[in-house]
């Protein structure tokens, strides 16, 4: 059991180490919607995720939706990640893994739970090798978005060999079986849910690189009247989060804490 604990506290060290590199963008204009497109084309083609030509426009409207968040993650000013989150509520049902599992999304909603659903989470294949902590590293936001939004649960459509990794640091419960041919992929697709209330404080505790003070967590999903300005970037918190610190400078010129 030490043995197992040691080696969890020296790759929560190592991703502590690599945040203090890393930087989040909120993307909103179309020079870094091009960016994404760009990552997002890569890492499909990469992985045979779906039917792609020359021509393919990986960039939709639900990217603009009120309720969705794109994100780019930047290591050492480079692109290397992205994905995108979706705020789903009862009121506001738009969400990309409700169109592969309505009846399982629909469930969650109609007994008045609300969702965080990312998707569309690519990565550099390039660098990919180099840095296999991306997965987590990217799905850090979607850790803090349920902090943020207070949600109920964190869906996870995903891969059935990727449920494996979602199950052991997520805690993630099975909820529907693969389905396959849906849309463009040309993967099977499976639905699992984090139970978000039960499992973030256990979470937080054996990995601590997931932590993130509350005015981050603002920079990152905050909109309107409730942001006075937009961030160029923000800079991840969890070593502040999970240590303690000072004054902590933002990018674009403001600074929190």
């Amino acid at each position: 059991m030490a043995s197992v604990e040691t080696a969890t506290n020296r790759f929560s060290d190592k991703l502590l180490g690599l945040l203090d590199r890393i930087e989040y963008r909120r993307v909103e204009t179309g020079e870094d919607m091009e960016d994404v497109a760009r990552i997002r084309y890569k890492a499909y083609k990469a992985g045979a995720v779906m039917h792609l030509d020359e021509q393919a426009v990986l960039i939709d409207e639900v990217d603009f939706d009120s309720h969705a968040y794109v994100f780019g993650i930047y290591y050492e000013e480079r692109l290397i990640s992205t994905v995108r989150l979706h705020h789903v509520t009862p009121e506001h049902r738009v969400t990309s893994s409700g169109k592969v599992f309505p009846d399982e999304i629909n469930a969650f909603l109609d007994a008045g739970m609300s969702l965080i659903d990312p998707v569309r989470l690519a990565a550099d294949p390039e660098i990919w090798s180099e840095m296999p902590a991306i997965p987590y590293l990217t799905l850090r936001i979607a850790t803090m978005a349920t902090d943020y939004f207070q949600t109920d649960r964190c869906v996870q459509m995903v891969k059935p060999a990727h449920s494996a990794f979602y199950k052991r640091v997520f805690d993630a419960d099975f909820v529907a079986s693969p389905k396959s041919n849906q849309g463009k992929f040309i993967i099977d697709l499976m639905l699992l849910a984090t139970n978000v209330k039960e499992t973030l404080p256990s979470l937080y505790q054996r990995f601590p690189f997931f932590k993130s003070e509350p005015y981050e967590r603002r920079m990152m999903f905050a909109r309107g009247d409730d942001l006075p300005f937009s961030p160029l970037t923000v800079r991840p918190t969890a070593r502040r989060a999970h240590f303690g610190g000072g004054r902590i400078e933002l990018s674009g010129n403001a600074y929190a804490g």
